[in-house]
């Protein structure tokens, strides 16, 4: 009578995910404190550093925990930092240095917020619209250039 029907369904069967797990599908990286990673990392929706890293990335959000120290260049959506970075930041939505955090280098955002004891400095841009890091293919002066032709070239 007062015994509850046993469902084997799983939360993500129900349509419902843990708060702490990503999204099936979603790419998540994390470097851990004390891991030292060197290169690119690629296709990461998340990356959330707490170790050393010396980057090049293009990501939707990105986290510098508080023992992480970031140098390279990225692209990002948002990125939020409580510990250092150092390097050519882009991001196109928001960028956020919490209380402790420490952001130098060549930095271009669309939104800013910063907390009450974090540090900015170098050469900053607010920007409307922001374009990547890498240098796209120019396209020739030439005015007669036909729109097809143009498809082609990107």
């Amino acid at each position: 009578m007062f015994d509850k029907k046993k469902d084997d369904t799983s939360n993500d069967e129900k349509g419902l995910s843990d708060v702490f797990r990503p999204a099936k599908g979603t790419a998540k990286v994390v470097i851990g404190n004390g891991v030292s990673i060197t290169g690119e990392i690629k296709k990461a929706d998340e990356v959330q550093i707490d170790g050393e890293a010396d980057v090049t990335m293009k990501t939707d959000n990105l986290v510098i925990g508080n023992t992480g120290n970031c140098k390279g260049n990225i692209e990002t959506h948002n990125a939020d930092i409580w510990g250092t970075f150092d390097g050519d930041l882009k991001a196109s939505g928001t960028l956020t240095i919490q209380e402790e955090g420490v952001a130098t280098g060549t930095i271009e955002y669309q939104k800013m917020q910063i907390k009450l004891g974090g540090k900015l400095s170098g050469d900053i841009k607010m920007s409307d619209k922001i374009q990547p890091i890498k240098k796209e293919k120019k396209q020739s002066d030439d005015n007669n250039v036909s729109l097809q032709s143009a498809i082609k070239n990107e």
